[in-house]
């Protein structure tokens, strides 16, 4: 048990001070990058690493232009956020995030109506990258975050999201609620989750442009942001516990809106 101590605390105690957005780590999220495109300049290897897998992915990394550098497992464990990099951390070249504008034309470029997530001061990563991946699985055409007191697009993220990252079009705002107005001065129709929503899901029309708002963690929507939705739904809760985690409320929405779109 000392033991087990001991190294944990070196571990935390080798661990990055500040994420680096442009890290990612794992071979899914390197491969999910190399795939969509994305400049990737340096890739780091556990050294003497004889999986076939991972050797071929450095191999991709390097065709598209990256440096592969071997290097002693315990480096890549320091280097680590997720704790789950399965041998490979790759840097890649800044990540580009896009505007509200470039949302909605990604909708009209698919000839679909616009279906967007916005996440009112999520701090979870594991949560962000869950809805990042249940976005692009769904259909949606971007996610909307504020700049401040929210996370951004990490390592802990891209992982998260299981590579989806790397398709979804991500909108860092200033101000969410001045994104809210912009939405709805467009045409979008915003419908903000919560326990006490002033209907379900079920009688929400989610057919039209629509913009799905994700509360914090802890206090959920805050109370200007809810002020400025259209419609607040709840979902409706059958068991003892009353609230989803803000990722699990998202993918349910998200499914309800791609039911009714298929359905309509």
């Amino acid at each position: 048990m000392r033991d087990n101590h001991y190294r944990r605390r070196e571990r935390e105690q080798a661990a990055p001070v500040e994420e680096n957005e442009n890290q990612l780590e794992g071979r899914n999220a390197l491969t999910e990058a190399l795939r969509s495109g994305r400049t990737i300049d340096k890739v780091f290897i556990a050294s003497g690493e004889t999986d076939r897998g991972l050797q071929r992915l450095a191999a991709e990394a390097k065709e598209a232009g990256a440096v592969v550098v071997p290097v002693d497992r315990r480096k890549l464990d320091a280097m680590s956020f997720t704790r789950s990099h399965q041998g490979v951390i790759a840097l890649a070249a800044a990540r580009s995030y896009y505007s509200i504008d470039d949302i909605l034309q990604e909708a009209a470029d698919r000839g679909e109506t616009p279906l967007i997530v916005i996440c009112d001061e999520l701090s979870d990563p594991h949560n962000l990258g869950a809805i990042l991946r249940s976005a692009e699985c769904a259909g949606a055409h971007g996610v909307i975050i504020p700049k401040r007191r929210s996370v951004g697009l990490t390592a802990v993220v891209a992982k998260s999201s299981a590579g989806a990252v790397e398709y979804m079009k991500v909108a860092k705002v200033t101000n969410i609620n001045a994104a809210i107005t912009e939405l709805k001065e467009k045409g979008v129709w915003i419908f903000g989750t919560a326990a006490e929503g002033s209907i379900p899901m079920y009688q929400a029309d989610l057919t039209g442009p629509t913009a799905i708002v994700i509360g914090s963690e802890g206090e959920g929507m805050s109370r200007l942001v809810e002020k400025n939705c259209d419609v607040t739904v709840h979902i409706p809760m059958k068991g003892r516990i009353t609230s989803l985690n803000a990722s699990a409320a998202a993918s349910i929405l998200l499914y309800e809106a791609v039911r009714q779109r298929i359905c309509k």
